[in-house]
């Protein structure tokens, strides 16, 4: 993209700070042009510094007869910020309408999702407000070859920004963020590209909406059929799913990618060679199901033990939780729960070196608990309710930044075993319930690319709905629209089904059932199961990602 400048353009002002491009015209056409509609709030913003800072101007002839317009020779806008823009235009704009437009994302170098992620944050606080985002992929590069591979997605933002102004605002942020522009569709740290503005065809010099070479990237075509697959590029018939199924099959194949923790690699959910991720369950509750009582959260010399033993194992992430959500439980206090879980979390940042680089993740439903601990050092949010039971849970997450795993329940541990209906049968039901949960998690300002799934098994299940569950995954992960490229977990360790289908009554002897079910889940297409019996489970995934894992 073009750096911002109003280089070579005329820019049309009067005195009630209202702007437009334009190429020379009589007075009338330049007025019934201003009548028809406001455009470059990028221009009103050069009024507005004209009024401040001393510039040449000169009397139009093009205008001759109308004092109050005037023609500006040039003036770069390249030594104001976004946000100093920003806070001009917002002093002298008229209300205006508000716009739709989807933006394409992408970086090829140093930490590529942060970067995105900046890039977002940076767009919300100049008034462009990112309303969801694609899953990011990485993606080989396209014409010039000899350069790493991107992380690409898409977002759709509102804005009542226009066109140029929205091009001049991105640009800003892309400048501000470090991008410097050496080869064109060369490297670089970040790539904001305007794709579509309402359902307007705009042609500018500087922009062509839509994107010129969107419907022949798969990069693009990709993340935007997330977010609009049924709708039609303006003056087409065939929809943006249809265009990108005509695509050819890229090589390699783009892969999802979704970050979990700094210091360690992030999740590819699409790629059929990724391994299968243990994650350690360590309840420090007096009254889990299974191992209630086994775990103190005071005693951090057993902790000690008890961890390096998980990572040596085979574990790479630990999921602490301070109150139990089996069936009929009894929740604790936040203050109690707060007391059982931070200490733990900091004496393993702290004192455990070989968890340097293990992924913590906080099984929690409130807001506060996942906020203290992801102060305390905690990487992933795990809320069993997706949110539900804490309204301040989703906008926590959001602010934090962290990943969140959304999983399915209904009810509260003391109603759920009630809650079994199905009508449309659990696969499609539970499909759609976790849509809604990621819609409530995207207004809240969580990303897409931030998201993991579970279906919840022995929550708000019966036995044949949670065999359904571990049977046909493969179809829950990826033929119901909306859950696709997203990143899962299962949670079958020890549950009560696996008990009652083998007959054995103690939670804590249920290892060769949940054997299976671990073999089930990493068929079914799972990237992270959930488990007590940490160094069997490995073992056990560790020979079905070996069967089943494959290119």
């Amino acid at each position: 993209m073009r750096h911002p400048s109003w280089r070579n353009s005329a820019v049309l002002l009067n005195c009630r700070g209202s702007v437009w491009h334009q190429q020379p015209q009589s007075a009338s056409e330049s007025i019934a042009a201003y009548k028809r509609s406001y455009v470059s709030l990028a221009a009103r913003r050069a009024h507005f510094l004209c009024s401040r800072f001393p510039i040449h101007t000169r009397s139009s002839p093009v205008v001759s007869g109308h004092a109050n317009l005037r023609l500006v020779n040039h003036l770069s806008l390249r030594n104001f910020s976004s946000s100093q823009l920003h806070h001009y235009s917002s002093r002298m704009d008229p209300v205006k309408s508000s716009h739709r437009a989807f933006i394409a994302l992408g970086s090829n170098m140093g930490d590529r999702v942060n970067m995105i992620e900046k890039a977002c944050l940076e767009m919300d606080r100049a008034n462009i407000k990112v309303k969801r985002t694609s899953s990011l992929f990485e993606t080989a590069p396209m014409y010039v070859l000899d350069q790493g591979p991107f992380v690409n997605g898409v977002c759709e933002v509102e804005t009542n920004m226009e066109p140029l102004e929205l091009l001049d605002t991105i640009q800003s942020i892309e400048i501000e963020l470090g991008r410097k522009k050496l080869i064109d569709k060369g490297p670089r740290s970040i790539d904001l590209d305007i794709l579509l503005y309402d359902d307007q065809v705009f042609s500018h010099e500087r922009l062509n909406v839509p994107h010129k070479l969107m419907l022949e990237r798969d990069f693009v075509l990709r993340p935007l059929c997330q977010l609009i697959p049924h709708e039609k590029p303006p003056g087409h018939t065939t929809t943006y799913l249809s265009h990108f199924n005509s695509l050819p099959p890229p090589s390699p194949v783009p892969v999802t990618t979704t970050p979990i923790s700094p210091n360690f690699p992030p999740l590819h959910s699409t790629d059929p060679a990724r391994p299968t991720h243990i994650m350690a369950i360590l309840n420090l509750t007096p009254d889990s199901f299974s191992d209630g009582s086994l775990h103190s959260p005071t005693d951090f010399s057993a902790l000690t033990t008890t961890v390096q033993q998980f990572i040596a194992s085979g574990a790479t992430i630990i999921d602490i939780g301070g109150e139990s959500t089996r069936p009929g439980s009894v929740p604790v206090g936040e203050e109690e729960e707060l007391r059982r879980v931070i200490p733990a979390i900091k004496h393993i940042r702290t004192n455990i070196p070989e968890a340097t680089n293990i992924v913590i993740s906080i099984d929690t439903y409130r807001a506060r608990v996942a906020e203290e601990a992801c102060k305390a050092g905690a990487d992933i949010i795990n809320d069993v309710s997706a949110g539900l039971l804490d309204p301040d849970m989703l906008p926590t997450v959001a602010r934090t930044g962290k990943s969140v795993i959304l999983m399915h329940m209904r009810g509260t541990p003391d109603t759920m075993t009630k809650l079994t209906d199905y009508p449309n049968g659990v696969i499609k039901d539970v499909g759609t319930e976790l849509t809604d949960r990621i819609t409530a998690a995207e207004e809240a300002g969580i990303r897409r690319w931030r998201i993991i799934l579970d279906p919840g098994l022995g929550f708000a299940k019966n036995q044949p709905e949670d065999l359904t569950i571990l049977r046909e995954l493969q179809t829950l992960r990826t033929g119901v629209e909306g859950l696709e490229y997203l990143p899962w977990l299962m949670g079958p360790s020890r549950k009560r089904f696996v008990g009652r289908i083998t007959g054995v009554t103690k939670a804590s002897e249920r290892t060769w059932g949940t054997a299976a079910t671990v073999t089930a889940s990493v068929v079914g297409g799972a990237d992270i199961v959930r488990v007590h019996d940490v160094k069997e489970m490995w073992q056990v995934a560790k020979v079905a990602d070996a069967i089943y894992r494959v290119e």
